[in-house]
């Protein structure tokens, strides 16, 4: 197994806006930053270390959105998103935003979605779109317009490739956006549900009963026999984000951090940044904790890169060429 190789399938894009990057977006867009100085920057980006759960963790998200309201903010965004997870060893990547979030300055959605697009034909990794519907009140028309959009914008591979669900989920249940994923699934789209993060783990039974493809988090799942092992047996992969987890107290106790837990037992749990710019963290910093802490064997983080090949939202010949550079059976460099 290559130890230099890593697949990220939870990137939130405002949450991968790091203190170098955000200057640079406000440059481009004339715009004026809050502070001056990295370290100040830096800090207003960044989880606070008295985070008390996922509300406070969201709090953080203000700042990045702000730069994200333009087509050039959003172009020079993602295309900056993937150059920095390409250096930090990242050979595959899903980027997931909601794009409703991004029309403060007049954007629709529909050019929110184009503008993402655009920056993601200007990296050279192999790398993937995943548009969110958002929990809240009074946005279902803009959930439904995201889901009417991911149908027309819909790609196997190196573009729109799936749908997502994410936002406060312990105040907004999961089954109150079952109508809006049942339309999804009846146009094919492919889904993720961030559940069991927040909320217990009825919220990912939930996601499950939905038909997700995969689930965001599922860190609670462990809270139920049964779940675990249906989750097993229809092969939903996880995707799991230790740091964020523990700062948004999703798990009180990282010791009892179930990544372990699920690989014994044959659920495809894969390991994310989530927000890798907020918390501070990188994939190897991710590989490095469950290592650290949870005692992960190379044949486990071999398992959990393979996992993460095989749940991609891609085609099957980008499947197989991940796996391949896992396995140290091709050059990073030789072209798809």
């Amino acid at each position: 197994m290559r130890k230099d190789v890593y697949i990220d399938l939870h990137i939130h894009l405002d949450g991968a806006i790091t203190a170098d990057i955000a200057k640079k977006l406000a440059a481009v867009q004339h715009m004026e930053l809050p502070t001056d100085g990295d370290k100040a920057l830096a800090k207003l980006l960044s989880v606070p270390a008295d985070c008390r759960s996922l509300n406070d963790f969201l709090k953080c998200f203000a700042l990045p959105l702000s730069l994200l309201q333009t087509r050039e903010g959003i172009v020079g965004a993602v295309r900056m998103v993937q150059e920095n997870v390409k250096r930090q060893g990242v050979v595959y990547a899903e980027i997931r935003f909601a794009p409703q979030l991004h029309t403060e300055k007049g954007l629709t959605q529909r050019q929110v979605i184009e503008a993402a697009l655009e920056g993601l034909e200007q990296s050279d990794i192999p790398c993937s779109l995943i548009l969110c519907c958002m929990r809240g009140a009074g946005n279902r028309k803009a959930n439904l317009e995201t889901v009417e959009l991911a149908r027309e914008f819909l790609r196997e591979s190196s573009g729109v490739a799936a749908l997502d669900l994410a936002g406060a989920e312990a105040v907004f249940p999961t089954r109150d956006y079952m109508d809006i994923f049942k339309l999804a699934k009846s146009y094919g789209i492919p889904f993720t549900i961030h559940a069991g993060e927040a909320d217990g783990p009825e919220s990912a039974a939930c996601a499950v009963e939905m038909g997700a493809s995969r689930i965001g988090h599922g860190v609670r799942i462990y809270q139920d026999k049964k779940l675990m092992e249906l989750v097993r047996d229809r092969g939903i992969p996880l995707e799991m984000c230790p740091t964020s987890n523990r700062q948004t107290k999703a798990v009180e106790d990282m010791r009892l951090y179930p990544l372990k837990t699920y690989l014994d037992m044959g659920i495809k749990a894969t390991v994310n940044t989530d927000d890798m710019a907020i918390s501070g963290t990188t994939m190897a910093d991710e590989f490095q904790y469950v290592t650290d802490q949870l005692g992960i064997s190379e044949a486990q983080k071999e398992r959990l890169l393979l996992n993460a090949a095989e749940a991609a939202f891609t085609d099957r010949k980008t499947k197989e060429y991940l796996k391949n550079l896992i396995w140290n059976g091709r050059s990073e460099t030789e072209e798809l």
